[in-house]
């Protein structure tokens, strides 16, 4: 396996698309490092079962991704406990909607710092460690939104831009070295946060299930499918392998082809 024995930090990954690629990585072989803001129990037994499952080892560290000193800490910690950083996975991220006169600035502060500053902190960080290991892969997950556009999402969209692009930058930074850094861009992603909007959307529009997932919430999917977080690792594991060597710089669109449109 590619990633074996290699190190990989993710953030964002106690639930959802981070707790995937975290699985997938782990069933590849790769020590994983598992990261959120919470410090509670079922964090650190996550990481123990994610370990004892996939024979690997894995652990859980806090750092609050809208802080730059935690990110870099976060980092610099899981060099300290595994020796090296060969693959970050820059996925922490949150969400707020509303039209922009309305837009509570503290709330567009926040998503702009944890969905995009975060990354370069923590990009900062693991470059000098990548080289020195001669090694390494820095994949952001971005969004649809980080190449188009919808109403009420000034921030988010803002921040995923931004990210494609940042993602972009540490490419031709690093173009003549073994390491490299791509933007996955996924749709509408089944998780436990999109599972819970489901009887939210169908009581709000008087709908049934099917309905409601295929004409509100995958409207602008034309799959009318939801990605999974299986599908994420998937993509993930794919750009830390041999054959991705020559591919950093760009995006993979993750979402039913909601892009193409």
């Amino acid at each position: 396996m590619s990633v074996k024995d290699k190190v990989a930090v993710i953030t964002g990954s106690n639930s959802g698309i981070g707790l995937g690629v975290a699985e997938e990585l782990a069933r590849q072989g790769a020590k994983v490092v598992l990261n959120s803001f919470s410090d509670n129990p079922e964090d650190h037994e996550l990481a123990e079962k994610i370990a004892s499952e996939h024979g690997t080892e894995a652990v859980y560290i806090k750092a609050d991704m809208s802080k730059g000193d935690e990110c870099r800490a976060l980092v610099e910690k899981a060099a300290e406990r595994f020796g090296k950083v060969d693959i970050l996975i820059n996925n922490a991220g949150i969400q707020h909607v509303a039209g922009i006169d309305e837009f509570p600035a503290e709330k567009w502060d926040a998503i702009i710092a944890i969905n995009m500053t975060s990354a370069f902190h923590t990009t900062a960080a693991a470059l000098p460690l990548m080289r020195k290991a001669g090694w390494g892969r820095v994949v952001n997950i971005a969004s649809a939104h980080g190449l188009t556009a919808s109403p009420y999402k000034s921030a988010y969209v803002s921040a995923k831009h931004g990210v494609v692009g940042m993602s972009k930058v540490v490419a031709l930074e690093t173009a003549e070295e073994p390491i490299t850094c791509n933007a996955i861009c996924p749709g509408y992603v089944m998780t436990p946060l999109v599972e819970k909007q489901i009887p939210e959307t169908m009581e709000k529009y008087n709908m049934d299930r099917e309905t409601a997932v295929k004409e509100v919430l995958l409207d602008r999917q034309p799959s009318k499918q939801f990605a999974t977080v299986e599908q994420i690792g998937g993509t993930v594991a794919f750009l830390c392998s041999p054959a991705a060597e020559q591919i950093t710089g760009t995006t993979i669109s993750v979402d039913g082809g909601w892009t193409a449109l």
